[in-house]
């Protein structure tokens, strides 16, 4: 993937909550909460944060029943995604939001927010945990396929010095 902002989505029915990344892809920030009207509205609304932001990915958090399976707001959400991906042309990767905001009212918490003013930042805070475990989970897989690599090319060394 080439370098560039990746931005995260926590799609629900009233409220988007935006997260970014910084151009490196290492930290995730919240960026704002945007207020449903239609979609039309609000896929050009994202549309302009991607340009606005050159972002190179989006992550849209998968509210999955704990059990694993699709839920009904689930299907909405893929169709959201989808979409998004047809509009952009960016690649949009789905990624599983059990528990996100129970996760981000922990942090809520521990930040002393305030019950009250809590719908104006929850969806931020929830896409910041959706794609912190998004960034988490790709370096974690590109750590193990470069140690896979290296396993593999010391294994080709030993059996060419064999080979002499």
């Amino acid at each position: 993937m080439k370098t560039g902002r990746v931005m995260a989505l926590d799609v629900g029915k009233i409220r988007v909550g935006v997260a970014l990344s910084d151009p490196l892809g290492y930290t995730a920030q919240p960026l704002l909460t945007l207020w449903r009207k239609t979609r039309g509205e609000d896929l050009r609304s994202l549309l302009r944060l991607i340009r606005k932001h050159e972002v190179v990915k989006i992550v849209v958090g998968n509210p999955l029943h704990m059990s694993g399976d699709v839920s009904p707001w689930a299907a909405k959400v893929h169709e959201f995604a989808e979409e998004l991906q047809k509009r952009s042309g960016l690649p949009v990767q789905l990624w599983d939001e059990r528990l996100t905001s129970v996760a981000a009212h922990e942090i809520l918490n521990e930040a002393g927010h305030s019950p009250r003013d809590r719908k104006y930042v929850i969806d931020q805070v929830a896409a910041v945990v959706i794609l912190q475990g998004w960034m988490e989970a790709t370096a974690q897989a590109e750590a193990k396929a470069a140690l896979q690599q290296s396993d593999l090319r010391a294994i080709s060394d030993q059996d060419t010095r064999e080979g002499e």
